[in-house]
């Protein structure tokens, strides 16, 4: 038997044996159930018929309520490629609901993926507005304070000077949506990229004489990978491949979940193009993927049949590995001072509870969702 003990937005103690007596606690009953870290969803723009770029504080919210049901206790809100106003008015939005809160998962701030990217590796962003860096237009992006992950194609000089320009301002930055070689992604790393954005998709499949940006990605230590584990956009024997050559500390789950996620199969849109669903797969007019309808907490249970990982090892992908990738100190792990973002799961990763720095913001357990838990 164990127990943990929460004060206010923290973990304040934890031990083995019966939990001492507080009249004033709330007692959660965890028997039958695993208590583990908060999940962290780095890439993920929208559910519920919401995306990041409707620049609603109503459409952040319902995302972050979907994705607490999911395990999610932390996400960055990522854009598309597309007008400067349209991304400027999703950044301001973000900034604007990160400083009120939701009553979901935290919002850590804004991943910003495009337009700085490849036009032949585009996916489904709208290759209308794919352009190359140009500071007079990323800079008040970054003058929001919400930039926390930037993905660009590292090839271009003009992205290069972005590179730089992001990490000296406190972002980490991912390549992606590229077709850089494996020479031009080392002199990325050395520019300080430290990210892959979501590897084998929107990139040039790996070959044996010309390993690219997916080599790169397997190869280079400074390099931690995002994978979209809902078995359509990688391939479970490929996951088992990327978890063996790079290991749990340097393998992020993320979503990349769209608007669809939540919703049933239809007609939607992704950074203003139509989407059609079919089958919880969405694809653009061309047959592009765009993004995914995948909860994280289905990746770590898809990872850990893929990989053939224990839970804990497949929880460290969606947990301790994405925190440390965003320098977040006090997230992704269960001791005495850090952030209370904790859950309660069964075996196979299906959520029960979902607390947000000592706030239960889900509870299938129970009817009293959303009520604090006293200190």
């Amino acid at each position: 038997i164990g127990w943990l003990l929460v004060g206010g937005r923290q973990i304040a103690d934890l031990g083995i044996g019966m939990p001492p007596t507080l009249s004033d606690a709330r007692l959660i009953d965890a028997h039958g159930l695993i208590l583990a870290p908060g999940l962290i969803d780095i890439h993920v723009h929208g559910a519920l018929g919401f995306d990041t770029m409707d620049a609603t504080p109503r459409a952040l919210g319902e995302m972050a309520r979907f994705y607490a049901r999911h395990g999610v206790t932390a996400f960055l809100a990522t854009t598309m490629t597309g007008p400067t106003e349209a991304i400027m008015a999703a950044l301001v939005n973000i900034a604007d609901v990160r400083r009120a809160g939701t009553r979901g998962a935290a919002l850590l701030g804004a991943h910003i993926e495009g337009p700085y990217v490849d036009v032949a590796r585009r996916g489904a962003q709208d290759p209308s507005q794919v352009r190359p860096a140009a500071p007079d237009e990323y800079v008040p992006m970054f003058d929001t304070g919400v930039v926390r992950l930037l993905t660009v194609a590292p090839e271009y000089p003009e992205n290069q000077a972005l590179i730089l320009y992001g990490v000296k301002h406190g972002a980490v930055v991912a390549a992606g949506h590229t077709r850089a070689s494996y020479e031009e992604m080392q002199r990325a790393v050395s520019l300080g990229v430290s990210q892959i954005t979501h590897l084998f998709n929107g990139m040039e499949p790996m070959h044996h004489r010309t390993p690219g940006s997916v080599g790169a990605a397997l190869t280079l230590d400074a390099l931690r990978c995002q994978l979209i584990a809902d078995n359509v956009h990688v391939h479970p024997a490929v996951l088992k491949l990327a978890v063996r050559a790079k290991g749990i500390e340097r393998i992020i789950l993320i979503t990349d979940a769209m608007r669809a996620t939540g919703m049933p199969d239809g007609d939607y849109d992704l950074g203003g193009q139509a989407a059609s669903v079919r089958d919880g797969i969405a694809r653009i007019a061309g047959g592009n993927l765009a993004g995914s309808t995948l909860a994280l907490d289905r990746a770590v249970h898809n990872v850990m049949d893929a990989a053939d990982l224990s839970l804990s090892q497949a929880l460290t992908m969606a947990t301790r590995t994405p925190a440390y990738a965003l320098g977040l100190k006090a997230k992704g792990s269960i001791a005495v001072g850090m952030d209370a973002d904790l859950i309660l799961i069964d075996a196979q990763a299906e959520v029960a509870l979902t607390m947000v720095e000592g706030r239960v913001v889900y509870d299938a357990m129970a009817s009293t969702a959303s009520s604090p838990t006293p200190e």
